[in-house]
């Protein structure tokens, strides 16, 4: 499917833009601009972006593109874990879409499933997955999240996080802001940076070599299910 632009259904209702399938290499503000076209309707408008993974610089050309077209980026949705990191970042409002299966044939508890927690993580609390998961809030110190697979955050990590626990090494840990007490990936362990966040900068923590590292967060990589 292609990039379309629904007209709202009623008047106060917003518009929708659905930016279609995804495809590597892809220009997200190629497909806005295709469906805007020549004079788009305006108002506000809810952007589907689907699996689309889209960065913090990606999505504010694409909200200016819009600006100039009349229209004001009011929500996204999305099914890809790093698009609604690099969203909340930019405090945008967001919510999760279920993501699509990789293979309709595949059974259930094969570990290949996205959980998403909806709320903080709070301390005296474990969180354990067996797969990849995303927090769509805090984790809070004295709070604890495993997973088989990635960490993801929609937040600030200031717990202990777990990613790869059992044993994947190309696991990752990504965050809004990733402060946490202490960092796991597989069977590597360090403690988290003391210095302050860089401003509107998602992180993440991966394993090179045998040492966690922290870095600006690398978004549309594929989800490590572990």
């Amino acid at each position: 499917m292609v990039a379309r632009l629904d007209p709202a259904p009623a008047p106060g209702w917003p518009h929708r833009l659905q930016l279609g399938a995804w495809q590597a290499g892809a220009d997200p503000c190629e497909a806005v601009l295709h469906a805007l076209g020549a004079d788009p309707p305006q108002g506000r408008v809810v952007m589907e972006a689907g699996p689309w993974p889209l960065q913090c610089n990606q999505l504010q050309a694409i909200a200016q593109h819009l600006e100039q077209a009349g229209l004001q980026l009011e929500e996204l949705s999305s099914s890809e874990p790093s698009t609604l990191v690099a969203s909340a970042a930019l405090g945008l409002r967001s919510q999760a879409e279920p993501p699509a299966p990789e293979n309709a044939e595949e059974p259930k508890g094969t570990g290949r499933e996205l959980h998403v927690h909806r709320g903080t993580v709070r301390a005296g609390e474990h969180l354990e997955v067996d797969g990849a998961v995303l927090v769509l809030g805090d984790v809070n110190p004295g709070a604890r999240i495993s997973a088989r697979g990635d960490v993801l955050i929609w937040g600030r990590l200031r717990g202990i996080a777990h990613a790869g626990c059992h044993g994947a090494r190309n696991a990752r840990i990504v965050a809004l802001q990733l402060r946490p007490l202490q960092l796991r990936i597989a069977d590597a362990v360090a403690r988290g940076p003391e210095e302050p966040p860089p401003e509107g900068v998602t992180e993440q923590a991966r394993l090179e070599g045998d040492e966690i590292a922290i870095s600006a967060a690398q978004l549309g990589v594929p989800i490590s299910w572990g």
